[in-house]
């Protein structure tokens, strides 16, 4: 029953992966449909898939198209996701409902966490998290994918949160949640393409080595969490934090000026942002989904080599 409720089309390089136990990286496609314009969202969504292949591991690519649950991609598939309009963008709470109407659909954080604990992947790459947005304490906007870092197991592999986000709150949101999280040779908090984000790290380790040991302790534990492993992106692809915080606070005011409110603030701060750093914010996006997806893929294969 379940295989037929749940049709997992599994690319057959990523079956042949899981087979012999080999490292795999699930990928979101969400940042191929709302992320990118074409053909820049195609040529990153090969990008980091190149960049999981160079570590040695494999990439899966997950996406629903017409009800199937495609973990991995063709190229056709990526081309095809990248330039259907109205592509519907698909979390852990209307998953059921893309499926059920065999519609086409971009995995988020929180539904290619859940659809890689199906296929069996234990490593997933994206460049930032979602978390608690500002004003959130009365909004109650808390992104799903810190929920669901309660209900799998994979490990996270990102450059920390989105820092449109609250991200203290975030942190003390995952510490609430009992979801572990590290950082990867660098004492802060990771905020997307800014190498800090003003708060400490919960923890540091500066090895892959220490952390793959790490995350094989989790996953013995009973009822643990998904870990949340944390890597800032590299000097070069940054963007100064002080600059983006002021674009931020700007847009914040901008908002209350204007009216704006509930979700659509954070749209009107993104687009603040991008038009503030003129455009580098969108480079900086796929720097960061690159590098993100190559340290995760490095950690995958130290950790299957261990085992």
């Amino acid at each position: 029953m379940q295989a037929n409720l749940l049709p997992l089309v599994i690319h057959p390089e990523v079956k042949a992966a899981l087979e012999s136990r080999h490292a795999v990286v699930a990928l979101e496609s969400n940042v191929i449909t709302h992320g990118l314009n074409y053909p820049a969202n195609v040529e990153t969504a090969l990008a980091v898939e190149a960049a999981v292949r160079r570590s040695g591991a494999v990439p899966a690519t997950i996406g629903i198209c017409d009800g199937e649950i495609l973990v991995g991609m063709h190229r056709e598939q990526i081309e095809r996701f990248a330039t259907t309009p109205g592509i519907a963008k698909v979390s852990s709470n209307n998953l059921p409902f893309v499926l059920a109407q065999k519609s086409m659909g971009a995995t988020t954080v929180a539904s290619s966490l859940m659809l890689a604990e199906l296929a069996g992947i234990g490593f997933f790459a994206s460049a930032g998290i979602g978390g608690v947005h500002r004003g959130g304490e009365d909004s109650m906007d808390i992104s799903s994918d810190l929920i669901q870092f309660t209900r799998t197991n994979v490990t996270v592999v990102c450059a920390g949160a989105k820092n449109i986000l609250d991200i203290g709150r975030t942190l003390e949101f995952l510490e609430t949640q009992c979801v572990p999280v590290v950082t990867y040779q660098t004492d802060d908090f990771p905020a997307f393409y800014c190498r800090s984000s003003g708060y400490r790290s919960p923890q540091r380790l500066d090895s892959l080595e220490a952390i793959a040991q790490a995350i094989d302790i989790n996953r013995a534990l009973p009822g643990s969490a998904a870990m949340v492993v944390a890597a800032p992106t590299k000097p070069e692809d940054a963007i100064d934090s002080r600059d983006v915080q002021a674009a931020i606070q700007a847009a914040i005011e901008n908002a209350a000026a204007e009216g704006v409110t509930g979700s659509q603030v954070t749209k009107f701060i993104m687009k603040a942002v991008e038009q503030a750093t003129h455009g580098r914010s969108a480079m900086a996006n796929a720097a960061v989904l690159v590098n993100t997806a190559e340290i995760a893929g490095q950690l995958a294969m130290v950790y299957h080599r261990s085992r």
